[in-house]
């Protein structure tokens, strides 16, 4: 167990001085506690407070409130935070210059540091402003025909089943929504489940890396792998799993790739990422179009006009932190948060969890449903006697409400949703 005294025994008396300053010196401080904890495993750190004490105070929050709903976006760090408005501020010095010239450029750092985190070539990863524009760049960009058919389910995000069906308006192809269990009992059945559905006019798979609805993680490699052997290409809803649990492009072996950056990473809100697969980008469609020159460059996908550079920029900072902690700990430890409140309310016999709590299934995302309680109602009771910040999940097959904390959540505030929920009913 890190202790205080020992915490700072370990990363000596400058960082030791430096405590009264911690939030202003977060990532110093971060970096020291890290160290510490480096030859502890993820499991031993995960339940370790003193250290995450460090973590949480590095964030500048409202804590008269318990934000449960860190899948919709997050709060950055003070340091990333404050990064952002310096860019801000050096842009409205003279933005035509400052912005343009000063700033922009140094996105190419950025493209770099991402792409060296997910595993990929930086010629192959392009800056958007969140999932959901990254991953409609490849829905609309790809040349489909009438009658061709994507594949997706029907748990798939709103956003994006709203944009395959206006290709189905607009240009005749078929979709076809799979269903799959809630929660599934293996990893096959969700593979199976795609692949079985797959006809001669199937040419693409979209599917989610983990869900926004229950947090069920999926099998993408193995879909992926298969679809790329029938000649089917694959585009992968990472919205939710960047900077989230451990991975990278050749875990995953797909095509294309969209995530947002303001959850998991703690980026500012407004940034996210799109893979492409090198030999996909000549003939994909960029969104705003951009010269027939630039066909087989990256680049050609964030072409968006006049646009902040303080909000990619920021990204660096944030990896900086990410990092800092190590996506092995930050994995174990929201995977402890989650256990805490999901352990103890399935043993309720009111309760029904969605999600499944294998590791290999899920990590910080749970669906928890009062059984017989509108979802509305929960989250609105929630709210009102407890101020704490949940989401409704209504879906056609399930109902439950969304519980998703965050490295900077404290158990009393997991250990307060867990009285809330029982008192409900």
């Amino acid at each position: 167990m890190l202790t205080r005294r020992g915490f700072l025994q370990t990363t000596g008396t400058a960082t030791a001085a430096a405590l009264a300053t911690f939030r202003d010196e977060g990532v110093a401080h971060l970096e020291a506690a890290s160290r510490y904890a480096a030859s502890l495993s993820p499991e031993d750190v995960a339940g370790d407070e003193n250290y995450w004490r460090e973590i949480q105070q590095a964030f500048t929050l409202d804590r008269t409130l318990i934000n449960l709903n860190n899948g919709g976006c997050c709060p950055s760090p003070r340091v990333v935070h404050e990064s952002f408005k310096r860019y801000l501020d050096i842009s409205n010095q003279s933005p035509t210059y400052h912005m343009w010239q000063i700033l922009e450029p140094n996105i190419e750092s950025v493209r770099r540091r991402l792409a060296n985190a997910f595993g990929c070539d930086a010629e192959e990863m392009a800056i958007t402003r969140n999932a959901s524009e990254a991953l409609q760049i490849a829905q609309l960009g790809i040349d489909l025909e009438a009658g061709d058919e994507v594949i997706t389910t029907n748990q798939d995000y709103g956003r994006m089943l709203d944009t395959w069906e206006q290709r189905v308006r607009r240009d005749g192809i078929k979709l076809t929504k799979v269903s799959f269990p809630v929660p599934p009992k293996s990893m096959d059945v969700l593979a199976d489940r795609i692949l079985s559905a797959i006809t001669p006019a199937t040419r693409v798979l979209h599917f989610c890396h983990i869900t926004n609805l229950t947090g069920q993680i999926f099998p993408v490699k193995k879909i992926a792998d298969e679809a790329r052997r029938r000649g089917i290409k694959t585009i992968v809803d990472g919205a939710h799993a960047f900077a989230h649990f451990p991975y990278t492009v050749a875990d995953l072996g797909c095509d294309y790739y969209g995530t947002s950056l303001h959850k998991w990473l703690l980026a500012p809100i407004g940034t996210g990422f799109l893979y492409v697969r090198k030999e996909h980008i000549p003939a994909l469609w960029p969104l705003t179009p951009a010269a027939a020159s630039r066909a087989d460059n990256i680049r050609k996908f964030e072409e968006i006009g006049t646009h902040p550079a303080a909000n990619h920029n920021a990204i660096a900072e944030a990896l900086t932190f990410h990092e800092g902690i190590g996506i092995e700990r930050k994995a174990a430890r929201l995977r402890y948060l989650r256990n805490r409140w999901a352990d103890r309310l399935a043993r309720n016999p009111k309760f029904r969890i969605h999600t499944n709590l294998d590791p290999a299934h899920s990590c910080a995302i749970g669906n928890i449903e009062l059984i017989g309680t509108p979802s509305a109602k929960v989250v609105a009771q929630l709210w009102e006697k407890w101020r704490i910040i949940a989401t409704p999940i209504v879906h056609e097959e399930y109902t439950g409400v969304r519980i998703t904390p965050n490295v900077y959540t404290t158990l009393e505030e997991v250990d307060t949703f867990i009285t809330a929920m029982e008192s409900i009913g």
